[in-house]
């Protein structure tokens, strides 16, 4: 009736041995393991921080005031949400230290889950694979900037977990990453479309990979969006009194229409039966949706969007119809653009007035720390970094096309390939969706193309760990 050993720890035991050397051994193993850990837990925040640590103050962009601004105003502006402004407001207390610790510490809780998933969780490739990251990629930057876009690409990251390794969480962490993805969703329509595409396509292809997509978590996810659409209703109905989606989709559509030569055409074919106020300027449209929406243009002389934004839906939507040949192609056009258009600090940079205005009126408290930020006193500038991450993140799109390529050619799938396949099929729904339906700006690709980046540090890493292996007795 002798009882059978548990299994060992970390090794079996030679006969005649009790097996205490080996549970010793991993005791002090796991004691080591803690101080790593806590060390990656310190470190990784302060690297995705450097930009504001260096800077002394979180860094600020043109649009971060028109977020701020949502608490003070009490209404909605176009492309502006105010479940995004809620949550900068929380951290005006803390002089918005909080709100960037609070991203940086999405950036650990998720880069770390992806490399757990893949096998790389041990504390020394993470804050390699980490640091090369911050070093070579936009992340530092969006981690450490008041706006939307670090939740664009970390949003992925958590739909990708909540998918493809939905068994690996218990339910805490599941309904953590079903809430980040609400609060994703509803923090920008653009990560909203993105986040919906990749479901879209995760059940269309379900019947394949069966194995490696979960349908829990592609029914979380969907409630994940579901959630984020009631959150910015809500928050919107809350603020405004308005039970209504962040407004702007059809201003936004207007200008890439504009940029693109088709509303002039639309006013050439239509003025002579159409009493639009933009007749009488149809030759006089600035060259640039920028400069027609936020520069000096007959916009402001016409009412901007009060008194234009009924006529802007109606001639981006009458133009579509109109011209589908020319709209496809300009939106084609428009998307490979932006898949190119990956520079880091775009609208952080150069002048932001309007931004400074908001804190000049809201936020007095904050003026004089953020007017002695380096930011402020235009000791930022993105030249060099550019020089780095531009090449970085081209390289990295280059590369994970080769993989795809690769993985079609072999017609081999595995957890590599899947996850390159997510990023690829991200990257492309973002350029789409922000290129042919808004307009391409560098902005918009940097805060999405990092993650080809991490995509490739993990093939690299893997690959790496496989070649060791096979080299081992």
């Amino acid at each position: 009736g002798r009882i059978a050993p548990a299994r060992p720890l970390a090794h079996s035991t030679a006969p005649g041995e009790t097996g205490t050397t080996s549970i010793h051994t991993e005791v002090l193993r796991s004691r080591a393991v803690a101080p790593a850990a806590l060390i990656v837990a310190a470190l990784v925040p302060l690297m995705a921080l450097t930009p504001a640590l260096w800077n002394g103050y979180a860094l600020l962009q043109y649009d971060t005031g028109g977020y701020l601004a949502r608490w003070y105003e009490g209404y909605l502006v176009p492309s502006r949400s105010t479940v995004y402004g809620l949550y900068l407001h929380l951290g005006e207390s803390t002089h918005f230290w909080g709100t960037l610790v609070a991203q940086a510490l999405a950036v650990l809780w998720l880069t770390q889950g992806v490399l757990r998933a893949f096998g790389l969780g041990r504390p020394g490739q993470v804050v390699v694979i980490m640091a090369v990251l911050c070093a070579t990629t936009a992340l530092p930057v969006l981690t450490s900037l008041l706006l939307t876009d670090i939740f664009a690409g970390l949003a992925v990251l958590a739909l990708y977990l909540l998918v493809a390794h939905r068994a690996r969480f218990g339910a805490i962490e599941t309904a953590a990453l079903v809430a980040f993805i609400a609060f994703a969703t509803a923090s920008h329509s653009a990560t909203c479309g993105v986040l919906a595409g990749l479901c879209g396509a995760g059940f269309a292809v379900r019947p394949w990979l069966r194995k490696r997509l979960a349908l829990s978590g592609l029914a979380l996810g969907t409630l994940a969006l579901a959630l984020g659409a009631v959150l910015l209703l809500a928050a919107n109905f809350a603020l405004s009194g308005r039970l209504a989606w962040t407004p702007g989709g059809s201003a936004i559509a207007f200008g890439r229409m504009l940029q693109d030569g088709l509303v002039a055409r639309y006013l050439d074919d239509h003025c002579a039966r159409e009493p639009l106020k933009l007749c009488p300027y149809r030759h006089e449209l600035p060259p640039t949706a920028d400069d027609f929406l936020w520069g000096h243009s007959m916009f402001d002389k016409l009412g901007r969007f009060d008194g234009l934004g009924d006529e802007m839906a109606h001639i981006a939507g009458r133009a579509l119809i109109a011209y589908p040949g020319a709209q496809a192609v300009a939106a084609l056009r428009a998307t490979w653009q932006q898949l190119v258009m990956v520079a880091t600090g775009e609208g952080s940079h150069d002048w932001i007035a309007h931004t400074w205005g908001i804190f000049e009126r809201y936020l007095p408290q904050e003026v004089p720390a953020m007017r002695a930020a380096r930011q402020q006193r235009g000791g930022f500038d993105f030249t060099l970094i550019n020089r780095i991450n531009v090449p970085v993140a081209l390289a990295s799109m280059l590369a994970l096309a080769a993989l795809l390529a690769h993985a079609v050619w072999r017609r081999r799938l595995d957890d590599v390939t899947l996850f390159a396949a997510v990023v690829a099929l991200a990257l492309l729904g973002n350029a789409f969706l922000c290129g042919a339906l808004s307009g391409p700006h560098d902005r918009y690709g940097a805060r999405m193309v990092w993650l080809a980046t991490f995509a490739v540090l993990i093939m690299l890493a893997r690959a790496a760990g496989d070649h060791s292996a096979s080299r081992s007795p």
